[in-house]
């Protein structure tokens, strides 16, 4: 798989918030902190309104990077993910980063458009989803993807404010003890929690994502 993964983020129900300036500075915060965690051929900028964009060497690390913005962001905040395969090509100079357009970034705005179809329909808490730009006989299956994504964020949409800030603890490389010191709890609250709201279910596949995509 040679092409990169181009990204878009757009945010959820942004008219919602009366802030916009204090909600765009959280989403920004929440998108620094992911490019610490996960190296990126363009790391995320803003564009235009509610929109950012990035662009990734590979599926493994724009799957992880769109996880672990959804996991720092704060509770009644949240972000929508379009991830396409395929070429990216640089057409100008822009102010921030190179111009760029290609069958990579179609497919992204492709993909972001069909998270907010399916957000706004009847798969309320899916916020990613992932397409195929051109023709790539080596790209990733569309549809195991994707599957992959309506379980990774249904699971993620319904766990506790504990839950994600565990499970952003894990991907981080927390032990359960520096986890439960963390939230001032024992290790078999830790457990419970993490058995209970999907912690483990989510660590595991962006594991085995990683392994088979990789």
């Amino acid at each position: 798989m040679n092409a990169p993964i181009a990204v878009i983020v757009d945010i959820s129900r942004s008219k919602e918030h009366a802030d916009r300036v204090a909600l765009q500075r959280t989403v920004e915060r929440a998108l620094a902190k992911a490019d610490e965690h996960v190296a990126a051929r363009q790391p995320f900028v803003p564009t235009v309104g509610d929109e950012f964009q990035a662009v990734f060497a590979d599926l493994p690390a724009a799957l992880l990077a769109s996880l672990l913005v959804r996991l720092e962001l704060p509770a009644g905040v949240d972000c929508r993910f379009g991830l396409g395969f395929g070429e990216v090509r640089e057409i100008g100079t822009g102010l921030r980063v190179p111009l760029q357009d290609g069958p990579g970034w179609w497919a992204a705005r492709a993909a972001i458009d069909r998270a907010r179809a399916h957000e706004y329909a009847r798969l309320h808490e899916l916020r990613t989803w992932f397409a195929v730009g051109g023709t790539h006989a080596d790209a990733p299956d569309e549809a195991l993807v994707n599957a992959y994504l309506l379980g990774r964020d249904h699971l993620v949409g319904t766990m506790s404010d504990r839950g994600r800030r565990l499970l952003l603890g894990k991907l981080s490389g927390w032990t359960q003890r520096e986890l439960a010191e963390r939230e001032g709890v024992s290790d078999s609250a830790v457990s419970q929690t993490v058995r209970a709201q999907g912690v483990l279910a989510v660590f595991e596949g962006q594991r085995l994502m990683t392994e088979v995509l990789g």
